[in-house]
């Protein structure tokens, strides 16, 4: 079928749309409110393409094996340019601990388990080229849209197209499809709330800032060997992961909750960030003067939100014509690295119902259904972590916290169960790995019979008989990293 398809934004989701729907022959406009990228390669992008319409373009970045998976079977030219530019796959032998190693034979499966990971700029650099290339997709930048073009019809509201404005003035864009791709700020759906629409949405704080610095390794400096120590990891009052990049590069991402003020000012400053980093065993190697060297600012985000909106309820759609995808449909905490693999699903599902239905009702309607059933597992799974993450950040600025015993209980179950039996059991770590990666729902591997009996054979084997299978700590605490960065430890305390 002939149609043409209007995409608000050329961001990951809207990028993700055009790579599902190009191949189905459909007419393409994507229209981006920011520049093109600078002619050049990945570091000239990382330093001057300005991405005022996507906050956290130079944070640390990821693709699940979700998103890997999608790019390799769908465009396995994308794929090899990718890696041609520099991006990494990180592959399941690499998060092996050595009591894995002992016993690890390899299976075919565990192909499927790679990361791919670079920065933010040089993913959206290659795969924006990509689909430039494309006959049937025209992308135009610089081009801002103002609002959509709504008509109520006998059958409902329709989305006809676009008002947008760009260096010669306002004009209207029509289109078939109209595909929202333009994020956590586009205002398509609060106009059609304003318009009738029967959207419903829910949405929750997350209650924590992020703080990213970039680093270059020295020329003909190696990485440092993966060791005991984590590049990952909770400290309860700080949250870190660190992101080999592309080319060189690699970047570290510091997590504080909103309530830690004294970090939060702290963290801006790149002595300060790097001084953090230094006293985090899994990291300090990194970090090293003699290793690499700090190539940014230290970048700031906050404002996260989860959040999930329906576009449709049982058999009615609340618009005609119109689709919204990625962080305008569905926003996550992006310290699980699902934002962009949701927004490929998405796109992808949505691809299915085009090219199965030409009715615009019944297409929202089964869109809505198949989103629902992908990803909400691992929705509701992501707000329950960050619920009970934000208990207990509140937990540690609480003069006198004692913990019940059931969190004693659950936190046992957790860390000398659940956590000792997948860095013992490579059958489990794979299990495990499944959920993370959203080849199957976060939690169905622990739902197993077999596996929760290997669990808690763990969790009731003693300490001194499971020892090898401990993480070294991974950093100090609260007290102890706020004196040694001559930070108060008292000022953001809260009574009991």
């Amino acid at each position: 079928m002939h149609e043409r398809v209007l995409i608000i934004g050329a961001g990951m989701a809207g990028l993700c749309a055009a790579l599902a729907l190009a191949p189905t022959g459909r007419d393409i406009v994507i229209l981006e409110r920011d520049p093109p990228p600078p002619r050049g390669d990945p570091d000239l992008a990382f330093e001057s393409w300005s991405r005022r319409g996507v906050g956290h373009i130079r944070h640390s970045h990821a693709f699940l094996a979700r998103l890997r998976s999608i790019i390799k079977a769908e465009h396995p030219e994308l794929h090899a340019e990718l890696l041609h530019a520099g991006c990494r796959e990180l592959g399941f032998e690499g998060m092996l601990t050595d009591l894995h190693r002992a016993h690890y034979r390899p299976q075919p499966a565990d192909r499927d388990f790679a990361v791919l990971t670079s920065r933010r700029t040089t993913l959206e650099l290659v795969i924006r080229r990509y689909v430039e290339r494309h006959p049937n997709v025209r992308l135009v930048s610089e081009t801002f849209v103002r609002g959509l073009l709504v008509k109520q019809l006998p059958e409902g509201l329709r989305v006809l197209g676009v008002s947008a404005a760009d260096a010669g003035g306002g004009r209207d864009i029509i289109g078939d499809v109209v595909i929202d791709a333009g994020g956590r700020t586009s205002s398509g759906v609060e106009q059609l709330i304003e318009a009738g629409a029967a959207i419903s949405e829910e949405s929750e704080n997350a209650e924590i800032l992020y703080f990213t610095r970039h680093y270059r390794l020295h020329p003909g400096v190696s990485e440092p060997p993966r060791g005991k120590a984590s590049t990952t990891g909770d400290l309860g009052f700080l949250k870190f992961g660190l992101f080999p990049a592309d080319n060189g590069c690699f970047s570290v991402t510091l997590c504080v909750h909103e309530l830690e003020l004294e970090m939060r000012k702290a963290l801006v400053d790149p002595a300060v960030f790097d001084a953090v980093c230094a006293r985090l065993p899994g990291l300090a190697p990194w970090v090293a003067q003699e290793t690499a060297a700090g190539v940014s600012r230290v970048f700031g985000m906050g404002d996260l939100h989860s959040r999930w909106r329906t576009l449709a309820s049982g058999d009615t759609p609340s618009v005609l014509g119109y689709f919204a995808i990625g962080d305008n449909l569905i926003r996550t905490n992006p310290l699980y690295g699902r934002g962009c693999s949701f927004a490929a699903v998405t796109a992808y599902l949505l691809r299915d119902v085009l090219v199965a239905t030409d009715h615009a009702g019944d297409r929202l309607v089964e869109f809505q259904e198949l989103v629902t059933r992908e990803l909400r597992p691992y929705y509701d799974n992501m707000r329950d972590q960050d619920r009970a993450a934000i208990r207990r950040a509140r937990q540690q600025l609480t003069r006198g916290y004692r913990p019940s015993l059931k969190n004693r209980v659950v936190k046992s179950f957790l860390e000398d169960g659940v956590n000792i039996a997948i860095r013992s059991d490579v059958d489990l770590l794979r299990a495990a790995l499944r959920g993370f990666h959203m080849l199957e729902p976060p939690s169905a591997w622990l739902k197993r019979p077999d596996n929760l009996a290997k669990v808690l054979r763990y969790w009731a084997t003693g300490r001194e008989k499971k020892a090898g299978a401990y993480p070294v700590k991974p950093g100090p605490g609260r007290v102890e990293m706020f004196q040694a960065l001559g930070l108060s430890t008292e000022a953001d305390m809260i009574r009991s």
